[in-house]
């Protein structure tokens, strides 16, 4: 069974026709073709898939594209503004904060919904918050620098 499923994608309004259960990082992969969402564990746990819902961080993999509706999505796409990068955006850049990139835009994005609600974070702050987004080339520390980093220039200077 199909059903019709509206939200905002990245600022813009999106109509889906798609059963309702299917998961959302197929639905922006496949049919919206915005593969910056990555597929990981399709499980929840890895943090590939992180996608903005009403600016939450939401894993993709498990969220039905029936649970976006009227809902305003944001994926790594659309993140930066005006062709600016968006601040997490130039610190995980300035700070070499990735390796082979797969987890990068669910590191960006997750790091973004945190950094919103509590940009002065201490250290033991944001690797609490960024423990549901995994990494395994091993760049922990430079993730750790950006989002501090992107934190200060996101005003929350210490």
């Amino acid at each position: 069974m199909t059903a019709t499923v509206s939200f905002t994608l990245n600022g813009q309004p999106v109509t889906v026709t798609s059963p309702p259960d299917r998961m959302l990082v197929w639905v922006l992969r496949d049919e919206l073709g915005l593969t910056g969402t990555k597929v990981g564990c399709e499980a929840g746990l890895c943090g590939a898939c992180t996608v903005l819902v009403d600016f939450e961080a939401v894993p993709s993999c498990s969220t039905q594209v029936g649970e976006v509706a009227g809902k305003a999505v944001t994926t790594i796409e659309g993140l930066a503004k005006g062709g600016e990068l968006d601040p997490v955006q130039k610190a995980f850049r300035d700070h070499h904060a990735f390796q082979c990139g797969y987890c990068t835009s669910g590191m960006i994005l997750a790091a973004w919904a945190f950094l919103k609600k509590k940009p002065r974070a201490t250290r033991a702050e944001i690797v609490e918050a960024m423990e549901g987004n995994l990494c395994r080339c091993g760049a922990h520390v430079r993730i750790l620098d950006a989002v501090e980093s992107a934190g200060k220039a996101m005003g929350g200077v210490r």
